[in-house]
C-alpha cells in the first residue's frame, strides 16, 4: 500500500501522538488532527474483544489512539473522502494495526454499497468528531470544508442516527463538539434512542468558557443527563495540565463521571 495514501510525501506531514506511540501521516493542507481526536478516543470505554465504529475517521487519528491505548479491540472506520480513507489505511499499516483497523471508503449516513453496509456491522461503541459547523463562511480549502461543515445531505442528527443503528444494546456513542451544538446533539441522541448522557466540558483554562465538550451516551440508557466537572486543558502558563498530559502522552482514559 502507498505509505502516503495516494498523496505525495510533500503533501503530507509526519506527526506523532500519544507520546510518540502513534505515527500519523496527514495532509499538510485541509483538516488536520490536533488534540480533539486524542481526547475523543480517551472517552471511549471499550474493553478487550469489543469492536468500535469510528465515523468520519479522517486520516485515522482517533482510531489509532484508541488502538494504542487499548489492546484486544478492533476498529471499523468509515470515511467519505477516498484520499483520506486510503491515508487512514496506510497509517494502520505504519502503526502495525492493519489486522485490527478496517477502513471503509463511504458515507456513514448512507453506505454506497451493500458490502460497505455489511462491513460496518454491529459495534459495542461508536465515536465521531463530526462536521459541526453550519452557516458562516466555509473554508476555501475543499478538504477542510468537507470535514468541518455539515452538508445538507447529512446533518448532525443523521450522523447520530446512523451511528446508533450500528450499536449493540447498551452500546455507547461518543462525540466531540462545540457547546453551540449541544441542543442539537441532545435532541439527536434522544431521537436515536441514546440516553444516560454524560456531558464533559473541555475548559481551555480554569475560569474560561469551554470550546469543546464530549457528549457520551448509551443506547437504551434511561438515566438522567448529567454534566461532569469536565477537564481543564491548560495551566495559566499555557502548558497542559497534569491530567491532560496523562491523556495525551500516556494514553490515560478521560473520566466520564
Amino acid at each position: 500500500m502507498d505509505q502516503h495514501g495516494g498523496l505525495t510525501a510533500a503533501e503530507t506531514s509526519e506527526d506523532r501522538l500519544l507520546g510518540g506511540r502513534v505515527l500519523l501521516r496527514q495532509p499538510r493542507a485541509g483538516f488536520r488532527a490536533a488534540i480533539d481526536p486524542v481526547l475523543l478516543a480517551a472517552a471511549v470505554p471499550a474493553r478487550p474483544g469489543e469492536r468500535v465504529l469510528d465515523a468520519g475517521t479522517g486520516s485515522g487519528a482517533a482510531a489509532l489512539c484508541l488502538l494504542a491505548r487499548l489492546g484486544g479491540i478492533r476498529v471499523t472506520a468509515i470515511e467519505r473522502d477516498p484520499v483520506l480513507a486510503q491515508l487512514a489505511a496506510a497509517n494502520a499499516v505504519r502503526n502495525g494495526a492493519a489486522d485490527r483497523f478496517t477502513v471503509i471508503a463511504g458515507d456513514v449516513t448512507a453506505p454506497t454499497t451493500a458490502r460497505a453496509a455489511a462491513a460496518l456491522g454491529a459495534c459495542a461503541h461508536a465515536m465521531a468528531n463530526p462536521p459541526f459547523h453550519r452557516g458562516g463562511t466555509p473554508s476555501p480549502v475543499a478538504a477542510r470544508r468537507r470535514a468541518g461543515h455539515e452538508s445538507p445531505e447529512a446533518v448532525l442528527a443523521d450522523w447520530v442516527a446512523a451511528m446508533a443503528r450500528r450499536l449493540t444494546p447498551r452500546g455507547t456513542l461518543t462525540l466531540i463538539l462545540p457547546p453551540a451544538r449541544l441542543p442539537d446533539a441532545i435532541a439527536a441522541c434522544g431521537a436515536a434512542g441514546i440516553g444516560s448522557l454524560a456531558l464533559v466540558p473541555l475548559w481551555p483554562r480554569a475560569g474560561e468558557p469551554a470550546k469543546r465538550l464530549i457528549v457520551h451516551g448509551i443506547r437504551g440508557g434511561r438515566g438522567p443527563c448529567r454534566m461532569t466537572a469536565g477537564l481543564v486543558l491548560h495551566r495559566d502558563d499555557g502548558r497542559y495540565t497534569e491530567a491532560v498530559e496523562r491523556i495525551l502522552r500516556e494514553g490515560a482514559a478521560l473520566p466520564l463521571d
